[in-house]
């Protein structure tokens, strides 16, 4: 039976990669590093800051790492003050509403922007719970992070469904034993699919994913049926 609904931030929800991308390119130049998009897609899209500095700036020390993450996601707030959800969003919103549907949101995004993306797209309220990687013992591509929202939510994987548009969200939803469905805003469909998607949409309007939550309530509603 479908419980909730699973939704990662950054790429899913709202489109930020080319603000993220801008942002890394900025900050990159003083250092004299100029990446494109194959790089970002790469290297940096889907990764936790530690991670990526330590990778693309190895002679930083953790503390000078820390500094230069912190002063990215100034400059990324600063470059995204009129974000927008992608389409259908507010839609499926309303459709979990109405079939009463739990929503968690998910997401290796640092605690900063998390809480600046949820106000300026008007939606502090619309999860159940807020799992952050910061919270815990590992981020994405760990499945850690959804397993927690799992336990906050009080449901079995298997009555969830994941919305991840990254290849280590997606990894991490699929470890934690999720459905999950990739969301092509910044990757290509096939990438996500190899590494694990069993659907890929490019946003909330497309018909295959109305098709499928619709199959699920009218599953759901037979099995009540049955056991009447």
């Amino acid at each position: 039976m479908l419980a909730a609904i699973l939704f990662d931030l950054d790429g899913t929800i709202v489109n930020t990669d080319p603000i993220h991308y801008q942002a890394w390119r900025e900050m990159l130049l003083s250092y004299s590093l100029e990446i494109d998009e194959t790089f970002y897609k790469s290297r940096i899209s889907g990764r936790l800051n530690p991670e990526i500095v330590k990778d693309i700036l190895p002679q930083l020390s953790p503390a000078e790492g820390q500094i230069f993450a912190d002063e990215k996601e100034a400059l990324f707030r600063k470059l995204a003050p009129h974000l927008k959800p992608l389409s259908g969003f507010s839609e499926l919103l309303a459709w979990t509403d109405a079939h009463q549907l739990k929503r968690a949101l998910v997401t290796n995004a640092p605690r900063l922007n998390a809480e600046f993306m949820l106000k300026v797209l008007g939606i502090q309220e619309a999860f159940d719970t807020v799992v952050l990687a910061d919270d815990c013992i590992a981020g994405k591509p760990d499945p850690a992070p959804y397993q927690a929202a799992l336990n906050k939510l009080g449901i079995e994987a298997e009555e969830a469904i994941a919305l991840e548009d990254s290849p280590s969200g997606i990894r991490a939803a699929v470890g934690a034993g999720i459905r999950t469905i990739g969301i092509a805003s910044t990757h290509d469909p096939q990438v996500l699919q190899e590494v694990g998607a069993f659907m890929v949409i490019p946003d909330f309007t497309d018909l295959q994913l109305w098709t499928l939550l619709s199959s699920l309530i009218e599953e759901d509603l037979r099995a009540i049926a049955s056991n009447l």
